[in-house]
């Protein structure tokens, strides 16, 4: 089967494209997204976040960007700049709600539609990085998503799980899925991993099985592991 090749459009100037995955709700995959693009805008990056999370769009209300409109131009949508410099742009569902609470109930062939929509009616310009919030597991989104970027740039995944059993669990059924549509993993986030004291600072593991995402990254995949514990606000 030939590589499907891409035509000019709105990603012709997205350099990178890291998709960011989990295989179980819960496990802070849209706070990782939010802080890899922050993390890169702070490296001299310029950043594009899209959130194809169409029944949970919480990175609109990560960046403090809720209620803001998008707005059309002749390539398509405009996305929503997140700061004065307009280093990270945004687009997300939430924008196109009415009422920030207000629920998408809609079948898979809507939401895979939408998808596409995103990928080829935003106005993305010249990115470094194209960060792309997905739902939790492996579902038609993650397909149609993959699908509609695969020819536009190189693409890698970050798999974000929690160090509980049934969490970790789930890990392996996304790397299984990263394998399976050519997703390259670049690498395994243990989110939550222990708790920094904030007395002392100390690190403290929750369970002895803290460790998990690590072992369960090393005995499937060839990524690097990371570890991030839950930091609390000193009193």
């Amino acid at each position: 089967m030939e590589a499907a090749v891409a035509e000019p459009g709105n990603l012709a100037g997205v350099r990178h494209i890291i998709l960011v995955l989990s295989g179980k709700g819960g496990v802070g995959k849209s706070t990782i997204s939010t802080e890899l693009a922050l993390a890169l805008r702070h490296a001299g990056k310029k950043v594009g976040i899209l959130d194809v999370d169409l029944c949970g769009p919480s990175i609109p209300r990560m960046l403090q960007a809720q209620g803001r409109a998008v707005h059309q131009c002749d390539g398509g949508w405009v996305p929503v700049f997140v700061d004065q410099e307009q280093t990270v742009s945004l687009m997300s569902v939430g924008f196109l709600l009415e009422k920030p609470d207000e629920a998408v109930v809609w079948r898979g062939p809507k939401k895979n539609a939408l998808i596409k929509q995103f990928v080829a009616d935003v106005a993305w310009g010249q990115l470094d990085y194209l960060v792309v919030d997905t739902p939790p597991g492996t579902s038609d989104e993650h397909m149609a998503a993959v699908e509609a970027l695969r020819p536009h740039s190189p693409l890698g995944a970050i798999v974000v799980t929690t160090p509980q059993a049934v969490s970790v669990g789930d890990v392996r059924r996304e790397l299984t899925f990263c394998k399976k549509t050519g997703l390259r993993v670049i690498g395994v986030v243990e989110n939550m991993s222990g708790f920094v004291c904030p007395h002392c600072a100390a690190l403290c593991p929750w369970t002895p099985s803290s460790r998990g995402a690590w072992r369960r990254a090393e005995t499937s995949s060839k990524s690097f592991p990371t570890a991030l514990p839950f930091t609390p606000s000193p009193p």
